[in-house]
């Protein structure tokens, strides 16, 4: 059993019985970074084994967890923050366990928190529909990333990083300097603030501080 549980963007609070039902079941819990895991571990009291999983993970790691699988253990998926599978590298490895192990394994979500949910929920327009573009490319392809948000109809999402927060405002608003947008910083967190107006506006009032969903409406 391969269970994909979601955890708190911030507030160690925000994180339901289920998962530490689950995190207390489980043999090992797979985590971006065990640092982070073991804080949230260390404040429920759960005392499963780590082992880590990101995205510099090697073959020989990822094919220990698919034995570990194969020898009928149980394994918890996290992120360090949120829900595993967005602008994450659990995709992946949840993609070369059912290549490897699709008759002998069940994989169940457990849900909670997700930043991009979070932020939708507190904008001022319709967010029945929405395109979720996750963080923008650092180097190649930016120009080209920017330049295509003139074509969806629908809100958009981005996260992105306090080091390139203000240069990535700036490139939107190169595209087009009428866009409305509502940014959600540390959300959940002692110094969460929102921002909302047009993205010139906002601009000068953003604090290079913490993690970023942007939220852009034509």
């Amino acid at each position: 059993m391969l269970y994909i549980v979601a955890t708190p963007i911030g507030n160690l609070k925000d994180i339901t019985f289920r998962a530490i039902e689950v995190f207390k079941s489980v043999d090992i819990v797979l985590c971006e970074d065990t640092r982070r895991t073991s804080k949230l571990f260390s404040h429920y009291d759960v005392k499963t084994p780590l082992l880590s999983y990101h995205s510099h993970s090697s073959d020989n790691k990822i094919n220990k967890i698919i034995d570990l699988i194969k020898d009928g253990k149980d394994l918890a998926l996290v992120t360090d923050a949120g829900t595993p599978g967005i602008s994450d590298p659990g995709t992946f490895l949840i993609k070369k366990i059912i290549e490897e192990c699709s008759d002998s394994i069940s994989i169940v979500p457990i849900p909670g928190c997700c930043a991009l949910a979070a932020a939708a929920s507190v904008v001022d327009f319709s967010m029945d529909k929405f395109v979720f573009l996750g963080f923008p490319p650092a180097l190649k392809k930016r120009n080209k990333f920017f330049e295509e948000l003139k074509s969806f109809e629908h809100p958009i999402i981005l996260y992105e990083s306090p080091y390139r927060i203000i240069k990535t405002l700036k490139d939107i608003a190169k595209v087009d300097p009428s866009f409305y947008v509502v940014i959600c910083r540390e959300l959940t967190k002692q110094f969460e603030t929102i921002y909302r107006g047009n993205i010139l506006e906002v601009i000068p009032k953003i604090e290079e501080k913490g993690e970023f969903i942007i939220i852009i409406k034509k």
